[in-house]
């Protein structure tokens, strides 16, 4: 094995840490009858070799050998070694991709190109491993054919053949699910493959392998779903759960009864494909334990499927979800009954689908989160834990589980604070639901945080959302606030404390937020000072005391701490007249964020800055776009005008979502806007929309549905009184 592996020149080529030299060694331990040694050299090739789906000179050069190494049957866990090849080659280069190459892309992509090119071209000895003795082989040759193999019709037409002929359950399921990848790899075939993926549906096969072809079948043909998808998918789950495990039948699997009655009535068709009465024994044993990365992945995907006797059903199930898309009410009773499960592994995935579900797509959801609340008085704490993390998320939509939150938060002081081996403690995400909701059950815990030597580094965020409901607060926040030594650890025991008496707009605290704002230090000093002017501006006139100090800080026109103490001081005084020159000082700072916050002040001041109408109107071109919003939403504050600000902001809209709450924030200030014009068009629009404004594919903000809730809200603010449906 490993013919000329040493005539390489190794050492020439680099991976993600360097020299390539040790490749030959990782090459050789994943052929190791040492099973750490294996998963060791398995972690390193995808850490190094193959780092983060990257392809090196040395990935290419790697790739005979782990040829070699999947044909031989004396190597064991070559099934790691179909998925390695199968990542390595299945990278797909479009034409959109190629187009926005640039010089110091080449390079990678031409790797690209040559690694799916190599690992193509030697696709065919995986037409053979799907029946390979090893069943880790076998669960792993499916998807690689899929997705490698030049021939999808071949590829089709073997996965066809062999499921009639597997033993094991899981490698069935694998079978599916390529024929599902070679649908959406291979438009032309996506007929072919819905037609047998809906004849598995809906014959008298496992429960198993029927889920796992309505969820292909969702994703490659969801048209061709059954019409009745959730509660066929829902008498799955229930037979998955009660059908009890039976021993292979000496001799292999048998036919089902009801498959070989059909094939004798129906001379014509497609002979049935046979079931096995039960998962014959897969030979892939337990993994060793091991420090790699790859090792601790398997732990804890041990860890979240203990005690499931399907633990590939929630991935059925998260495929099924993706392939609905934006059929929110069939997802939505789907997860409802996955809810209602007496199977917590269930119900822990459904209340994760749960938390997606929510953020991409809008919809009536009181039940769902109600079911949610449910889970928290589960003693399961992964369960609990993994409920109250989604509703955190939720804020307002989280009202259905508000006496859940509540009676949780009450039987578990311990968890009121989460503390970490670094950084600032935080407040649990119970507490955090709780506040977002603005329920005063949720004072008693912050008023414990509040006491902690280290205050929790966001209970200010929770006592603004609190509002009014957080007062009694306000007396320990001015207390801390006192206590806090002003060297170069204060902004991080103070800004929490700000951040609460600015929420509570507490005026009383305007002593203490002086003596902080007076002795900020140097390190961090000027985002400390920002933090207590914006306490001082929230407080109004009851900060009059502060007035002095905030002159004194406007004499440094240009700066951002003038244009922050000049926004306090009109906030304070009212005084326009001392505040207006440096704010348009500000105005024609060189940094676009002082800019924004200039013009963000001089819209607050309204038209007593009309003066500066020609300077705004001027910022419509910036190539900044958040700077063309703010100096729009000015404009129109200080002139009183609302057609050219309008333009200007729904071009903004337009341009990127991420802005559209603060056009729609200025918009629904404007008034309701004229029936049949531009604005109310795009606000209908953004109403009419299921998916939500700020969804993202692959990540997600703590703070985006909140954001998008709030979209909605001011969009119907905006329109309401212009006529029918503005309510939707």
């Amino acid at each position: 094995m490993f013919s000329g592996i040493d005539e390489v020149d190794w050492a020439s080529m680099e991976h993600a840490y360097g020299p390539a030299d040790d490749v030959p060694e990782l090459l050789r331990g994943l052929a190791s009858d040492d099973p750490a040694e294996r998963e060791a050299a398995l972690d390193g090739m995808y850490g190094a070799v193959h780092h983060q789906g990257d392809v090196y000179a040395c990935t290419l050069a790697c790739i005979p050998f782990l040829f070699e190494l999947v044909v031989d049957p004396g190597v064991q866990d070559r099934g790691s070694v179909v998925e390695l090849l199968t990542s390595i080659g299945g990278f797909d280069l479009d034409e959109d991709d190629e187009a926005e190459i640039d010089e110091d892309e080449i390079e990678g992509a031409a790797n690209y190109a040559m690694a799916a090119a190599a690992v193509t071209a030697g696709a065919g000895v995986f037409f053979e491993l799907i029946a390979d003795e090893d069943p880790g082989v076998r669960l792993a040759a499916p998807l690689a054919l899929a997705t490698l193999h030049r021939h999808p019709v071949r590829v089709l037409a073997l996965l066809r053949e062999r499921l009639p002929v597997e033993p094991d359950e899981e490698v069935r399921l694998a079978l599916v699910e390529a024929a599902g990848r070679v649908a959406l790899r291979h438009r032309p075939l996506a007929g072919r493959a819905a037609e047998w993926l809906g004849r598995l549906a809906s014959r008298a096969h496992s429960p198993g392998l029927r889920l796992a072809a309505l969820a292909q079948l969702a994703r490659c043909s969801p048209d061709g779903l059954p019409g009745d998808v959730v509660p066929v998918v829902s008498g799955l789950l229930r037979e998955m759960r009660s059908t009890p495990k039976e021993p292979t039948a000496p001799g292999g699997p048998a036919v089902p009864e009801g498959d070989a009655a059909r094939a004798a009535d129906e001379p014509d068709a497609e002979p049935a494909d046979p079931e096995p009465a039960a998962p014959a024994e897969t030979g892939r044993g337990e993994h060793v334990v091991t420090p790699t990365l790859v090792g601790q992945l398997r732990s804890l995907s041990a860890q979240e499927n203990a005690g499931s006797g399907t633990p590939w059903a929630a991935d059925l199930l998260r495929t099924l979800h993706v392939g609905l898309d934006d059929r929110v009410g069939d997802r939505t009773a789907l997860l409802a009954d996955q809810l209602r499960s007496p199977d917590r592994r269930q119900r822990i995935d459904a209340v994760r689908m749960s938390g997606g579900l929510i953020r991409a797509w809008r919809g009536p959801y009181e039940e769902l989160v109600a079911l949610i609340g449910d889970q928290l008085a589960d003693p399961e704490p992964r369960l609990s834990e993994a409920a109250s993390h989604v509703l955190e998320e939720l804020f307002g939509l989280a009202a259905p589980a508000a006496d859940a939150l509540a009676a949780r938060l009450a039987a578990d002081p311990g968890s009121w604070v989460k503390t970490w081996a670094s950084g600032p403690p935080g407040l649990g995400s119970t507490v955090k639901a709780l506040a977002r909701l603005g329920d005063a059950r949720a004072v008693p815990a912050l008023a414990a945080a509040l006491e902690l030597k280290q205050v929790a580094h966001d209970v200010g965020f929770a006592v603004g959302h609190l509002g009014a409901a957080a007062r009694p607060l306000a007396g320990a926040l001015r207390r801390r606030l006192a206590e806090v030594e002003l060297d170069e650890g204060a902004y991080d025991r103070a800004s929490p404390l700000l951040a609460g008496l600015t929420g509570l707009r507490a005026g009383e605290a305007a002593p203490e937020v002086l003596r902080v704002l007076r002795g900020a230090p140097e390190y961090r000093g000027e985002w400390l000072r920002t933090a207590a002017l914006r306490a001082l501006g929230s407080f109004g006139p009851a900060a009059r005391e502060a007035v002095p100090e905030l002159r004194a800080l406007i004499r440094r026109p240009g700066t951002a701490s003038a244009t922050e103490a000049a926004e306090a001081l009109f906030a304070i005084s009212g005084d326009a007249e001392a505040v207006l020159p440096v704010l348009i000082e500000g105005l024609q700072s060189d940094q676009v964020h002082d800019r924004r916050a200039a013009a963000t002040a001089l819209g607050a001041l309204g038209p007593r800055a009309a003066v500066v109408a020609p300077r705004l109107r001027g910022l419509l071109a910036h190539e900044e776009l958040w700077l063309r919003v703010d100096a729009a939403v000015a404009l129109w504050e200080v002139t009183g005008r609302p057609q050219e600000s309008t333009e200007a902001l729904l071009a903004g809209w337009e341009r990127s979502r991420h802005v559209r709450v603060r056009v729609a924030e200025c918009v629904a200030r404007m008034g309701p806007v004229p029936e049949g014009s531009a604005a109310a068009h795009v606000l209908r629009s953004e109403l009419a929309s299921v998916r939500r404004h700020n969804a993202m594919d692959g990540g997600y903000g703590s703070h985006d549905i909140h954001e998008d809730e709030k979209l909605l809200e001011l969009c119907r603010r905006a329109l309401r009184g212009t006529g029918k449906g503005t309510t939707a």
